[in-house]
């Protein structure tokens, strides 16, 4: 600090950021004046300046400040009195009428901060001890400082870090309007991070900008992959038969993972139905399935080393990831209540698709598992530092008895009767596949983008191309015929004894 910017603050009046002192010896008055400074209560984030040796009035006392005073003053930042640790700094300014002790004090960011248990704040030029009212204000403003590791910059990385064609391709043109992207001026810095993908203030990407866009997030956070590995048995001593790892950013990983579903994980076999028909059972329902991966990908714990764990076993699957349950949520109320360890990642997954953020998931992957067949999800929510969930394959034995009435329980199934014993179908009620499904939900004109979210798809035209594009004209129809192409376009079931040309 130079004199002249020394003058500067001798010529403000003392208020809730300069505190003036001829003494050298009243350390309480000292660490209660740096305390008050630190918790900022009007919440300007200017820093607070106590000044030594200098009159009430700005005149400067003679005071003469040697080594002695200078590392006492100083110890106050590491004594262990001011919790938390005070961010400040000591000068010693000499002018002719005589030296001047500066002590700067920068507001911290997790107030409140306390002197030997006690909250001191600044009230206009006078220093005090914090009411319950302004001690929840400051407890308010720690929370809204501390931001969640995905918001936070990752210092070592620079904009030429993220892959910015990802970015503006693939990310941009679903998290933000059409209209909004045509009359985008700012620059790509000012673009992410009013995404919370960029830190402006530190000129470096947020981790959540590295784990979505990064060329090799990997780089920044050792544990941000995807392993996968399928045994040709029951446990991990068996042989491994498929072993991948998925280490892009989630804008590339994510539908490599639906990808690996379709293509590798979810199977169909056939179950004898009767003595002349065969029906067809999966493994594992895929929308479950995904689900479970895609809430694994969205609440692990980033700052661990420990991998996305998805291992398929002959008779089941595990998917472990590290982080345990988050925030509000806790053993007693899971399901019921969630939170979100990386809430920018977890609007960015909503963005694109792959979660819906309504707290409904679990239930919606408990219904999928028990019409197909399957025993439910079992959780473990009991771990300090991971979460896992665990699925039970639907076997041949287990459709069947799912089909012919079978109760379901927790562990499994239980062979039963129907509770109607005068109710001779051979089969049990009916599950329904997704075509049927779709119709069941298109009784009422529904956009192509509202059939995909209701089947949990991020890829519309995919969901058309597999499921629609067979039935369209004879089961489900278009609302703009003569228009396939429109965006207003909506599609409807046919209802029953109508007919279409």
């Amino acid at each position: 600090m130079t004199i002249e910017e020394l003058n500067d603050i001798l010529d403000i009046d003392e208020s809730y950021r300069i505190e003036r002192t001829i003494s050298t010896g009243n350390m309480d008055k000292f660490q209660e004046a740096i305390c008050a400074f630190a918790n900022d209560l009007p919440g300007k984030r200017q820093k607070g300046y106590l000044l030594i040796g200098v009159y009430d009035d700005g005149r400067i006392s003679g005071l003469k400040v040697d080594d002695a005073l200078m590392k006492k003053i100083s110890g106050i930042r590491s004594d262990g009195n001011i919790i938390p640790l005070p961010v400040m700094n000591t000068e010693k300014i000499e002018t002719p009428e005589g030296d001047v002790l500066v002590v700067e004090v920068t507001p911290s960011l997790i107030p409140p901060v306390r002197y030997r248990g006690r909250t001191f704040i600044r009230i206009g030029p006078r220093r005090d001890i914090a009411t319950e009212a302004e001690e929840r204000i400051l407890f308010e403003r720690r929370a809204s400082f501390m931001a969640t590791f995905d918001a936070a910059p990752c210092f070592a990385a620079k904009i030429e870090d993220l892959d910015l064609e990802v970015f503006r391709n693939k990310f941009l043109p679903k998290a933000v309007s059409q209209e909004i992207l045509e009359s985008e001026t700012r620059p790509i810095e000012e673009q992410l991070a009013a995404l919370g993908m960029y830190d402006l203030a530190n000129n470096c990407p947020t981790f959540a900008g590295i784990m979505l866009f990064g060329r090799n997030p990997r780089r920044f956070m050792p544990g941000a992959y995807v392993q996968y590995v399928c045994f040709d048995g029951t446990d991990k001593t068996s042989n491994v038969v498929n072993e991948r790892e998925f280490s892009e950013n989630y804008c590339e990983l994510l539908p490599k993972l639906e990808s690996l579903l379709e293509m590798s994980v979810i199977k169909q076999y056939p179950v004898p139905a009767s003595m002349l028909r065969e029906d067809m059972v999966k493994n594992y329902p895929y929308w479950a399935i995904r689900e479970l991966l895609m809430n694994g990908c969205m609440h692990r714990d980033l700052q661990s080393n420990t991998p996305l764990r998805f291992y398929e076993f002959s008779d089941h699957l595990e998917i472990t990831n590290a982080g345990g349950l988050y925030g509000n949520a806790r053993p007693e109320n899971f399901p019921k209540i969630n939170d979100y360890r990386n809430p920018i990642i977890a609007g960015a997954m909503k963005s694109l698709g792959y979660v819906n953020r309504y707290n409904r998931g679990i239930g919606q992957v408990q219904k999928e598992l028990s019409e197909n067949g399957n025993p439910k999800a079992e959780f473990d929510v009991n771990l300090l530092t991971a979460f896992a969930v665990e699925v039970r394959k639907c076997t041949s034995q287990s459709a069947k008895g799912h089909q012919s009435g079978t109760s379901q329980t927790e562990n499994g199934y239980q062979s039963g009767t129907s509770q109607n014993s005068s109710d001779h179908r051979p089969f049990g009620p009916k599950v329904l596949t997704l075509q049927e499904r779709i119709l069941e939900f298109c009784e009422e004109p529904k956009t192509l983008r509202e059939i995909a979210d209701f089947l949990g798809a991020s890829n519309k035209k995919k969901v058309k191309a597999k499921y629609i594009d067979d039935i369209l004209g004879t089961k489900i129809v278009m609302t703009i015929p003569d228009k396939p192409n429109s965006r207003l376009q909506q599609y409807v079931a046919v209802k029953k004894g109508t007919s279409r040309d």
